[in-house]
């Protein structure tokens, strides 16, 4: 588990209550989920520029044609997942790192694959800030999953495919769960997929829109532009 952190000497401390607060009245009700947002200092990943906006509810950019996803859309995956403490999960897109840090207070062990080598060395930085000690890093094409590990009690994709990729089904366990938005390069559907008695199963949750999940599994790079 990551420890709590207050890097900036609590300055950000009532914006992230205010946060806290938002999320609960937009319907959040994992008590787990929102103590893990309290506790993650999200100014800690975005541009310094912009850490003046870090506990609003949107998305910001954080370089490489990346974003930090709106911490609502985050706060929704994690309770999506019914997380229990115990479970070994794999994340695709590490991204900034903060839903990275989100994990690894509710969970027992967090694997986190960025296609982006100049991102997965801000979010190993940011990572270690925090104080996370649970976290397992790489860089490389995450829709082939990271079978060394496998198999997965939850799995996150947090960018948009145009259909599920198959390898991530194959690596998540009995009884696991895999989101992924699908769709095309503008909007997806967030899609729970759930392996129970060897059946796979899928489930429409909401309309969304991510970034293009590019990989051998996802669009192309030329496609994802």
């Amino acid at each position: 588990m990551a420890r709590p952190v207050d890097s900036g000497g609590g300055e950000f401390r009532g914006a992230r209550e205010r946060l806290v607060e938002t999320l609960r009245e937009k319907g959040i009700r994992d008590l787990s989920v929102l103590r893990a947002i309290e506790m993650t200092p999200r100014h800690n990943f975005v541009p310094t520029g912009l850490r003046h906006r870090a506990y609003e509810d949107a998305p910001l950019p954080i370089g490489n044609g990346q974003t930090i996803s709106q911490p609502w859309v985050h706060a929704r995956y994690l309770e999506l997942l019914e997380l229990k403490g115990t479970e070994k999960v794999l994340e695709i897109g590490t991204g900034s790192g903060y839903q990275t840090v989100l994990l690894s207070h509710l969970v027992a062990q967090v694997f986190s694959i960025e296609r982006i080598a100049a991102l997965a060395q801000q979010a190993r930085e940011a990572i270690q800030r925090a104080g996370a000690r649970n976290v397992n890093l790489s860089i490389g094409d995450g829709t082939v999953g990271w079978r060394e590990y496998a198999p997965y009690d939850a799995i996150l994709v947090g960018a948009g495919a145009p259909a599920i990729p198959q390898p991530l089904v194959d690596q998540l366990a009995e009884g696991g769960r895999l989101l992924v938005p699908v769709g095309d390069r503008e909007e997806q559907q967030l899609v729970v997929v759930q392996k129970k008695d060897g059946k796979v199963t899928t489930r429409d949750i909401a309309p969304m829109r991510f970034v293009p999940l590019l990989g051998s599994h996802g669009w192309g790079i030329d496609e994802g532009r």
